[in-house]
């Protein structure tokens, strides 16, 4: 019967965005033990991305609202679900995908024991049979947007940071992971940016703390020093920015092994090179995380299909040798306005794979 309610939890994690592909292994189902209890297992399938109060889902699972509320409140301390305060006083919880979502919320549980877990489950996953609309995005860095560049309010890291009040930073779960496994990289930890409701979810659940706006731009002008790209969340009203960087990010390593990741990400932009006024410095091959530019001769040659538009070459290229243009609009995807449309809209329409 155990056995069984993981089962079931494994499923129902498998058709939320980004999906939970099983383990060859079984190693999915060892992990689910760990992070659940069995009690929250069977809770945790009933729910779904549609926000709902305790007592709703009391009703639904035809047990008492006080026992319901205190152990989805559990859950939320262990950063199994979500959950936010309405204007009302009211909480409503909801379901949470595998990632983004519950792997990260484990970034101060990452002990050994967890960590082996996590490895197993990774390295013995089964691919995916769906392809999602990305959760993330990638928009390019200030220093890089020419003043003539058309560029939307939602493609401009600023634009997006003075939209909202509410801010908090957390320790990105990535570099975390490859810090306590004795791999990584020298960039800062403290990089995931979080916005808004899912501000006040990592504070409430202590994973992070808030900050100001002033505080946030100084982050994200340090993650430009350290040749991090900005991958916000993929919607217009932002919920985070990940900080990434080509040897630790999950998503960043994933598509380093496409042989076009310009066509997987969603990203308005591309570089472009004039070979003419390169002069080989080759400070740009430091600064680009997608392997697109490689030394040639005494110049530098960009692959324009690895290119993701960051913009951390063309921010640094002493010549204006790289630029940043837009890429032809029938190459856009269009851009939910929230986090929570973007993962309705990977729920509704996953797409097999040819």
């Amino acid at each position: 019967m155990e056995e069984e309610t993981y089962q079931k939890l494994a499923e129902h994690l498998n058709k939320l965005p980004g999906g939970f592909s099983p383990s060859k292994t079984g190693a999915h189902i060892q992990l689910l033990k760990h992070l659940f209890t069995e009690e929250e297992a069977k809770l945790a399938t009933k729910l779904t991305l549609t926000q709902k109060t305790a007592k709703q889902i009391a009703e639904k699972i035809q047990q008492p609202q006080e026992s319901t509320k205190y152990l989805l409140n559990k859950m939320v301390m262990k950063g199994l679900i979500f959950s936010k305060e309405t204007e009302n006083g009211q909480t409503l919880y909801q379901a949470m995908p595998w990632v983004i979502g519950i792997y990260e919320t484990q970034v101060n549980n990452l002990t050994e024991e967890l960590r082996t877990l996590l490895n197993g489950y990774w390295s013995t996953r089964e691919p995916s049979e769906k392809y999602y609309e990305p959760q993330l995005r990638t928009i390019p860095i200030n220093k890089s947007i020419e003043p003539t560049l058309e560029i939307l309010p939602y493609e401009q890291v600023n634009k997006l940071v003075e939209e909202n009040d509410v801010f908090a930073v957390a320790p990105c779960i990535c570099r975390t992971h490859e810090k306590k496994e004795g791999r990584g990289c020298d960039a800062p930890i403290e990089t995931c940016l979080i916005f808004g409701e899912f501000a006040d979810y990592y504070v409430k659940l202590g994973l992070g703390k808030y900050i100001t706006k002033e505080e946030m731009k100084e982050k994200i002008k340090e993650a430009d020093e350290h040749n991090l790209v900005l991958n916000p969340t993929n919607s217009k009203r932002i919920s985070a920015i990940c900080c990434c960087c080509g040897c630790c990010c999950g998503i960043l390593e994933g598509l380093k092994k496409y042989s076009k990741p310009a066509e997987v990400i969603t990203s308005s932009f591309q570089a472009e090179y004039d070979g003419d006024t390169c002069i080989g410095c080759g400070t740009c091959l430091e600064r680009c995380q997608m392997e697109a530019i490689t030394k040639d001769d005494d110049k530098v040659s960009l692959e324009q299909n690895r290119c993701i538009g960051c913009g951390l070459c063309v921010s640094t290229c002493p010549t204006n040798a790289l630029t940043l243009v837009r890429k032809p609009e029938s190459s856009h995807r269009e851009i939910p306005e929230t986090m929570f449309d973007t993962w309705f809209k990977m729920t509704e329409n996953p797409r097999i794979k040819q």
